[in-house]
Formats: structure tokens, sequence, C-alpha cells
């Protein structure tokens, strides 16, 4: 399946994204969340969460520094990494629980492109990108891999 583009207006738009993806997701699954600093990735994550947690109150701190937050739900726990401050060293990113999260729940997992090698072939790439310089618009950038490519369709 090729990436899928959309434009969205505002935060709340970016939210009703996540609500779709929400029921798609099952255990193992990985998101990975691409853009510039401040572009959306930790405010999707945040979204994602909340749904999943059904409370649009749920507290969701950015992980830059605590590097992974964790989220037990019913069914899988959420496990957010933020990889920014991480150099690319995969002994780092297993030490955070890398392997147990991909077994025991899902992953949203900003700055991916420091898991090197443990970049799975499963996966849904999540590129938020600024649009036309205007306050709030972004261009969403769906690209699906492996088992998402039937899923996201």
């Amino acid at each position: 399946m090729n990436p899928e583009t959309l434009i969205i207006e505002n935060e709340n738009a970016l939210t009703d994204l996540a609500a779709r993806i929400a029921p798609l997701l099952k255990k193992g699954d990985v998101l990975t969340l691409h853009g510039d600093l401040g572009a959306g990735k930790t405010t999707f994550a945040r979204a994602l969460i909340r749904v999943l947690a059904r409370k649009d109150d749920e507290e969701v701190p950015s992980p830059t520094f605590t590097l992974v937050q964790v989220y037990d739900f019913e069914t899988f726990s959420v496990y957010h990494f933020d990889l920014y401050r991480l150099e690319e060293k995969e002994n780092d990113i297993l030490e955070l629980g890398w392997d147990d999260a991909r077994r025991e729940g899902v992953c949203l997992v900003e700055w991916p492109e420091r898991l090197g090698t443990l970049l799975p072939r499963d996966r849904l790439d999540i590129i938020i990108n600024f649009h036309n310089n205007k306050e709030g618009m972004r261009e969403i950038i769906l690209h699906p891999y492996g088992a998402w490519e039937n899923r996201l369709s």
C-alpha cells in the first residue's frame, strides 16, 4: 500500500486521527512518529493514549527526560518512547526495555531513526510536517509496512 497523505487543520483533527488509529492497535504494534521539533509527535501520542484511556484529562507527560513512559490498559500497555536524547546506540534502547515493550504492548516511538537495526519491519510510520506555514495545519503521511499494509486499508 502506498503512503496516505492527509492535511489536518488543527489539534482537534490530530486527535480525530488518533481516534481512528486506536481501534486498530494490538499487542506487538509499533507506531513511529517522525517530524521536526514542535511538529506534533507528542501531541499525537498524547491524543492516542487519551483515546485508549477513554479519559480526555489523562495525564500524559512527554517522555523527553524519562525516555519512556508506560500506560497500562486492559488489553495491552502502551510504551511511549522519546529517543531524541539518545545517540544511535541500540544497547541504550534495549536497556530501556525495548524487547519487553515489543512483546507486551504497543510502542509509540518519537525519533525512531535512533532505533537503527531495531526498527521493526511491521510498523506504521506517522510523519508529521508543518504545512504552508499556517499555524496549526499539518501534513500527515501514514506509511504502513508489513502487517500494517492490510490493516490500514
